[in-house]
């Protein structure tokens, strides 16, 4: 089960952090939930994560994020990954999707928060003091 913990999962970008958290809170409830209501459940995290990597996609792009094609790798890899489970559980097969989110899924998430996310994180900061300092104004990224 993840636990979201501000000190040490937080990025200090607040979209990506509500949209972790969002993520966080979807897994948990994937994780705990009944065979009744997990196909549900299991939908709303895919489009949870479809707007999720598209978003951080954009802000990739607008930052001119050096690493974008390794992130965006690591996106196509997981969400490929969530459209195949949920394949299964149309299927009514639950015991590979449910392991899925259970260990595959909250580790990637671990992973990839304290790696690729990170790095993007401190991208958009510099980015943005950038502007600031060249514009005398507000950071603003979109």
């Amino acid at each position: 089960m993840l636990t979201w913990n501000d000190k040490t999962h937080a990025l200090g970008i607040a979209e990506m952090d509500a949209t972790h958290r969002e993520f966080t809170a979807l897994t948990n409830l994937l994780a705990e939930c009944d065979d009744t209501d997990f196909a549900a459940l299991f939908e709303k995290l895919l489009e949870h994560c479809r707007l999720h990597f598209t978003n951080e996609g954009r802000l990739m792009r607008i930052s001119r994020f050096p690493a974008l094609n390794e992130h965006e790798s690591e996106h196509h890899r997981i969400y490929g990954d969530l459209v195949q489970m949920h394949r299964a559980v149309q299927r009514g097969r639950l015991m590979l999707p449910r392991a899925f989110v259970k260990q595959g899924l909250e580790s990637w998430f671990s992973q990839h928060l304290s790696s690729m996310d990170a790095a993007l994180a401190a991208h958009l900061k510099r980015v943005g003091q950038a502007r600031v300092e060249m514009t005398g104004g507000l950071p603003v990224l979109g």
